[in-house]
């Protein structure tokens, strides 16, 4: 079998290197965000103690996702 060579100087003429460079890790906060607005939708519904569960979530949710995106930046 022929093996693939991976060259990040040179691609192939007409193409093109992959954009971005570096990806991201992965996080748990958007789906933590997800499950923060059914909780919070929910408790609108059903009951303030879901309600108050939601909304935490969700504001600890999006305080991490933020966070994560600042520490991305700095990084970089």
């Amino acid at each position: 079998m022929k093996e693939a060579t991976h060259s990040r100087s040179a691609p192939r003429p007409g193409w093109n290197l992959p954009k971005p460079d570096v990806i991201p890790r992965p996080t748990w906060w958007p789906a933590a965000t997800a499950l923060g607005i059914a909780l919070f939708a929910w408790g609108l519904i059903t009951s303030s103690v879901i309600l108050v569960i939601g909304a935490g979530l969700l504001t600890t949710s999006i305080a991490g996702w933020i966070g994560e995106i600042r520490h991305e930046r700095n990084q970089s």
